[in-house]
């Protein structure tokens, strides 16, 4: 399963994303491609605005920590999409991805 968490008291600070689908076997899991789909493309969609904004380690393979590292309108806009994508992941598939 993967686990996503999320950290802040205010704002958002930290997201971790660890963990495995496991609703099908490695290349054919739509799962875990949909979470690399979704995280990537708003990684890389915050680069491209401010590439200050954040850092993204890349943990063991299909382990990622974000660490939010300010505030920015625009760039909290689309983390909280991309939660808000994860968590509709979730809904569909809640045997291999929790949101919390």
């Amino acid at each position: 399963m993967i686990r996503v968490s999320v950290e802040g008291k205010k704002h958002i600070e930290k997201i971790k994303i660890l963990g495995h689908a496991d609703y099908e076997d490695y290349g054919k899991d739509i799962v875990c491609s949909s979470v690399s789909s979704i995280v990537t493309t708003t990684v890389n969609g915050i680069y491209e605005i401010d590439n200050t904004y954040l850092r993204v380690e890349a943990k063991e393979e299909g382990n990622m920590i974000i660490t939010i590292l300010k505030e920015d309108k625009i760039c909290d806009k689309l983390i909280n999409n991309m939660l808000s994508l994860l968590s509709e992941l979730e809904e569909s598939y809640p045997e291999n991805i929790k949101v919390k």
